[in-house]
């Protein structure tokens, strides 16, 4: 296998690992970085940059290779990246965690919502999963229509009580809240107070002169010989993903049918939950400025902040996703549904592979970014298995 870029001395099993990933497990084009205390320690990339990639007859490839600034829409792993939006305005002291969201947004109030709170909304008791009236594509990337639904929408369950996966309405429930307090869409205020400060190659909401980076994204299998790596979801999750009343299945049906995430429109709109657009090296610099400074760049949180963050909020089972979850403030926490590198690691995966974590403790920040969408939710093997060649290439 040709893998491009390099690794730090002691990091070679996560090479290893990575090679395995298209050797064995299927994979097409992908890129992998991990930065230690501030400093990048493996950045590697391999494949075609397009999922379709294909060889000729001769072996040379027909589609773009993956380069280094390769990008893909890396789905729910956004969320990690929207979460620090929220806890850096109230780290700044414009937004409070346990005010009412109506209190910042009027018209949430409707159908007995007055209790929801900032936190509800970060740890996802917000009791709002669903829309009763899904949104169709066009209306998604209406920057309006998804706030406005959410608004109308009747609460699942009493805030605060219970836990349960917004998938899709978390991004409108948080991209208002950043509107409301700071006048500017969520995606131009993570390009300016994120992104651009820290120098990391990530966006929510595509600017047309970054649309060449991003490889073409889709489906893949992973080969029957994939080493027992491959999950099986427990009968419990298979039926609440296939029983179209269950809110599993509501709940990823907020926008129906889903958009095509390899449309230009769908990757310049702004969905803070879904459509964040990033390379592997930019997804691990930005989590390691959440935890320190990176190349003379800010430290994005406080220890107050980062405490709040990976403090835990909600866990046990998730109402959504049928299996037991772990989440702090915006972030889901080290567990069996999304193993990170250790206790107290926090961070977010993204349906069908991609992830983002940080792990104070040891320094670590990793991202992880695939052209391949598995039909992982949030443990995909290939990602997997880098974070535990990552924890073995550490010192015990």
């Amino acid at each position: 296998m040709d893998v491009n870029g390099t690794v730090a001395e002691g990091f070679e099993p996560v090479r290893e690992a990575f090679v395995r990933n298209f050797e064995v497990l299927g994979e097409r084009g992908a890129a992998v970085a991990v930065y230690q205390d501030g400093h990048r320690v493996v950045d590697l990339w391999a494949g075609t940059k397009d999922v379709d990639g294909t060889k000729d007859v001769d072996g040379t490839a027909d589609s773009a290779p993956w380069e280094r600034g390769t990008a893909q829409i890396v789905r729910s792993a956004t969320k990690g990246v929207a979460a620090a939006a929220l806890l850096l305005l109230h780290q700044r002291g414009l937004l409070d965690l346990d005010a009412p969201v109506g209190e910042y947004w009027p018209e949430f109030k409707a159908v007995g919502k007055e209790r929801v709170l900032v936190r509800h909304v970060l740890s996802h008791r917000a009791g709002l999963p669903v829309l009763d009236r899904p949104l169709t594509p066009e209306e998604a990337l209406d920057p309006l229509r998804g706030a406005e639904a959410v608004a109308r929408q009747a609460l699942v369950w009493e805030p605060g009580t219970d836990h349960g996966y917004h998938a899709l309405t978390y991004g409108w429930l948080l991209g208002e809240l950043v509107w409301r307090v700071t006048g500017r869409g969520v995606g131009d205020w993570i390009a300016e107070e994120i992104a651009g400060p820290v120098g990391a190659d990530l966006w929510v909401g595509l600017p047309a002169a970054e649309a060449g980076r991003v490889g073409r994204s889709g489906r893949v299998e992973a080969p029957g010989n994939a080493g027992g790596l491959r999950s099986r979801p427990k009968r419990s999750v298979t039926e609440a993903y296939d029983d179209p009343a269950s809110l599993t299945r509501r709940a990823f049906a907020a926008i129906t049918p889903f958009p095509d995430q390899n449309d230009p429109a769908y990757r310049a709109a702004s969905l803070p939950a879904t459509n964040g657009i990033a390379t592997a090296e930019g997804l691990a610099r930005f989590y390691a400025s959440l935890v320190g400074e990176v190349g003379g760049g800010p430290r994005l949180f406080t220890p107050g902040t980062l405490a709040a963050a990976r403090a835990e909020e909600s866990a046990r089972p998730d109402r959504v996703l049928v299996i037991n979850t772990r989440f702090g403030l915006g972030y889901m926490l080290h567990g069996s549904a999304s193993p990170f590198l250790d206790a107290g690691s926090f961070g977010h995966p993204g349906r069908g592979g991609s992830l983002g974590f940080a792990d104070p403790e040891s320094g670590i920040a990793f991202g992880y970014v695939t052209n391949g969408f598995s039909k992982t939710v949030t443990a995909d093997p290939r990602a997997q298995g880098l974070v535990r060649a990552l924890r073995a290439a550490l010192p015990a």
